[in-house]
């Protein structure tokens, strides 16, 4: 199998570090370029919307979006990312921390994709709005979650807040948020997660 993916995309991101903590050997990481304008063919093919990451299997359609990725090599695995007993907490997390990423990566294309004298100031403070909504609500509500046994969500959240850190450096999400804090630092030493950093 292969995994189309892209050093810079927090979904990509997402799917590697799940490669690497379940140790899966059978996959290989392709780095493809992709963007809202157009990618490789190859990108096109795998995923009709033209988005990374995408997985090409030997016995089947390739799949794409990251949470499916993601849920498929946990089976693949046999993996316990996505533990039973505490199912809908994990996937509502991991789509909270997607949601994130989606909302960072759309202020990132406005900024890149378009002449800066065209640059929708307000839909881009939007963006930022839903990020630290759900910054706050990882503070006041999640914790409990990203403590324990390592799961898909803990992954989801350490990739965006990593992407924050990556492309919006100059908003500082860490402010009033100190539990979060705490754990992304520590989080981030994981070797998945180290070996799988944007730089």
């Amino acid at each position: 199998m292969q995994l189309l993916s892209s050093p810079a995309s927090p979904f990509a991101r997402k799917c590697r570090v799940t490669l690497q903590e379940l140790g899966l050997s059978d996959v290989t990481v392709r780095d493809v370029h992709a963007n809202p304008m157009g990618g490789e063919e190859e990108v096109n093919a795998a995923n009709p919307s033209g988005k990374i990451p995408s997985l090409i299997r030997d016995d089947g359609p390739a799949l794409y979006d990251s949470r499916v990725i993601t849920r498929f090599l946990n089976d693949h695995a046999d993996g316990t990312l996505y533990p039973q007993a505490r199912l809908w907490d994990v996937l509502a997390l991991e789509a909270n921390a997607d949601a994130i990423m989606e909302a960072a990566v759309g202020i990132v294309y406005e900024r890149r994709l378009r002449p800066e004298e065209l640059w929708y100031a307000p839909w881009m403070d939007a963006q930022w709005t839903k990020v630290t909504r759900s910054l706050d609500a990882l503070e006041a509500r999640s914790m409990p979650l990203l403590q324990g046994p390592l799961n898909a969500a803990q992954i989801a959240v350490g990739c965006a807040l990593g992407y924050l850190d990556f492309r919006h450096a100059d908003r500082d999400w860490r402010e009033g948020r100190p539990a979060l804090t705490a754990w992304a630092e520590t989080f981030a030493t994981r070797p998945a997660m180290a070996g799988t950093a944007p730089a």
